[in-house]
């Protein structure tokens, strides 16, 4: 398959930053040279579906694809509990006619975490790229056992920006988030990561199988 499109479901809006990293992986190990992404927003529904399997559906019916991508942040739980829940979602999907191939996202802890190793990209995205002053990035090797990583980028990216007082208050923060992947063009790194090592393994099955995508019920 030389073209994919796909459709990613995201815990929360800020998780659109996953689509760079989902197309780099796609064209790594899925071996795609033509990727079309698309978000799921489903907000603006008069009735936004609220349980998972109901916007499996909300949005393979709204966002037709060829892949799916289904993420849930592990937070505090066991990643395994979410790769579970996700599991469970798409049976109950499945019995409405739901068919398409599908792979779990689940960060350890939260989205955040994928987006604290490549300095340059998040001073950049703070708006400051020739900024000096130190950040603290943490280590790759620990940043799956951060509590939250989120607090720490917002920390990062607040010293990015260089700002101070008013200044820093206008601080869009949600959007310079997002723009971090958008300006990462490797994303290598963050293969030391387990669920990024887990979300690669997947993918490359996938492709394996012929993206075909079975669930037993």
């Amino acid at each position: 398959m030389n073209e994919i499109r796909y459709t990613l479901i995201t815990d929360g809006p800020s998780d659109r930053a996953l689509i760079p990293i989902l197309t780099w992986v796609l064209r790594e190990k899925g071996d795609v040279s033509l990727v079309q992404p698309e978000w799921a927003d489903l907000r603006r529904l008069s009735q936004p579906p609220q349980s998972l399997n109901d916007r499996i559906l909300y949005a393979i019916d709204l966002f037709p694809c060829d892949l799916l991508f289904i993420h849930r942040d592990a937070e505090r739980e066991d990643p395994e509990t979410r790769y579970k829940e996700i599991r469970n979602a798409l049976i109950e999907a499945t019995k409405l006619g739901f068919q398409a191939p599908t792979v779990c996202v689940v960060p350890v802890r939260m989205t955040e975490a994928w987006l604290l190793f490549d300095e340059p990209a998040i001073r950049l995205a703070a708006g400051n790229p020739n900024g000096k002053n130190p950040l603290n990035v943490p280590d790759l090797s620990v940043i799956e056992q951060i509590p939250n990583p989120k607090d720490v980028l917002f920390e990062i990216l607040r010293e990015a920006s260089g700002l101070t007082g008013r200044h820093l208050k206008r601080f869009n923060m949600a959007e310079s988030r997002i723009r971090i992947t958008e300006l990462v063009s490797d994303f290598s790194p963050l293969q030391k990561l387990s669920a990024f090592q887990r979300l690669e393994k997947d993918i490359s099955t996938l492709k394996k199988n012929d993206w075909i995508f079975e669930i037993d019920a």
